[in-house]
């Protein structure tokens, strides 16, 4: 396997900068996602480095050779696209062995049976390598689409959002498949995807991508916890953060005066440098606690709405023109419209410029 480094890469089509000056290093053996909205340019990234769009700037390196001026074919990289790429007529067999039969490979037909074989072994596809592939349902033919990039054994795998087009079911189960396949094989894995589930799921590494800049770059639960922006804030977890303007006066933190507001600890102004004044902050949903019982440092609220997850409820909650969501066990009872009080952990709130949007720790 190999490791992939773009250095200063730029993207443009026409007057639009798909992406710009992207500069990070994919490790050898990596499980890497791009994460991002629609339009971000993430699929621009990727075939980019796939070869299949050449980069007006900068420099793409894969197992350290510059790689600017070899074609896709030299590249020694596959592609898996999130549509479906298989020759509908063909055998599911007959679609493995099709990246091994070029001339220029030169592959024995024993190796060829062989590592269809392995393949078909590691994606639990054996019992259809004879049917033809417009037989086959959404989630085989995506586990097929997988085993044509693995049986050519290529220096890097390129995936371009490949369950996107799967049921939520099938999409939970090869997730941890391609995961565990990743670490089986050892392999250089570059993931994108617009579904925060996924990256969370399955990175060790996670970059943040939006109109064409690299916002955040580190490993899920490092983005999770201290986001570096509030468009990674509310990009990275579901449901998504809760955020609000406030005012910051010495150690009360004011939404809402004399409503909505909330005593500061000495350990959170001293990670924001005693910061003071206009805030935007930001609070998880796992981390409000509702009581039904007035607490000192307690803000009244409304249930607006309960949704019963199985395991969890996700109650929105209402104070004053404040809507905004909690995570409690799946035990909380609580009538709509009925009143509660809601409390913020001190050591879970981000505090962010209202200007600049950085996060101010």
């Amino acid at each position: 396997m190999a490791n992939v480094k773009l250095d200063g890469v730029t993207k443009r089509f026409g007057s639009i900068t798909a992406i710009n000056n992207l500069q990070f290093e994919i490790k050898s053996g990596e499980l890497f996602v791009l994460l991002g909205p629609t339009g971000a340019g993430k699929t621009t990234t990727l075939r980019c480095v796939a070869g299949l769009e050449k980069q007006e700037e900068g420099d793409i390196y894969i197992d350290g050779v510059n790689v600017n001026r070899i074609d896709p074919a030299g590249r020694d990289v596959a592609f898996v696209f999130q549509y479906y790429s298989l020759y509908p007529h063909y055998t599911v067999r007959e679609n493995l062995e099709f990246p091994l039969k070029p001339k220029m490979r030169k592959t024995p037909q024993e190796e060829i049976d062989r590592r269809v074989s392995d393949v078909a072994k590691i994606l639990h596809i054996g019992h259809l390598l004879d049917r033809k592939s417009d037989k086959l349902s959404g989630g085989e033919m995506q586990r097929v689409t997988i085993g044509r990039a693995i049986v050519r054994n290529p220096k890097v795998f390129l995936m371009d959002e490949p369950l996107s087009n799967l049921d939520a079911k099938l999409r939970e189960e090869l997730r941890a498949e391609l995961k565990r396949l990743q670490i089986d094989l050892g392999a250089t894995l570059f993931f994108v995807t617009h579904d925060q589930v996924e990256a969370m799921t399955m990175a060790d590494r996670i970059a943040v991508l939006n109109r064409g800049h690299i916002l955040q770059m580190g490993a899920p639960f490092d983005i999770y916890d201290h986001p570096a922006n509030t468009f990674v804030a509310s990009f990275v977890g579901s449901p998504a953060i809760n955020l609000f303007d406030a005012v910051l006066d010495k150690t009360r933190l004011f939404v809402k005066k004399g409503r909505f507001e909330q005593d500061i600890g000495k350990k959170s102004l001293d990670r924001i440098k005693g910061h003071q004044g206009e805030v935007r902050f930001g609070i998880r949903p796992e981390d409000i606690e509702i009581v039904k019982t007035k607490k000192d440092g307690y803000s009244a609220a409304i249930v607006y709405n309960i949704e019963n997850m199985g395991m969890e409820k996700i109650v929105t909650l209402k104070i004053e023109d404040h809507i905004f969501k909690a995570v409690t066990t799946a035990d909380f009872e609580a009538d709509v419209n009925a009143g509660v009080f809601v409390s913020f952990r001190q050591d879970k709130l981000h505090f962010f410029n209202r200007e600049t949007h950085a996060n101010l720790v």
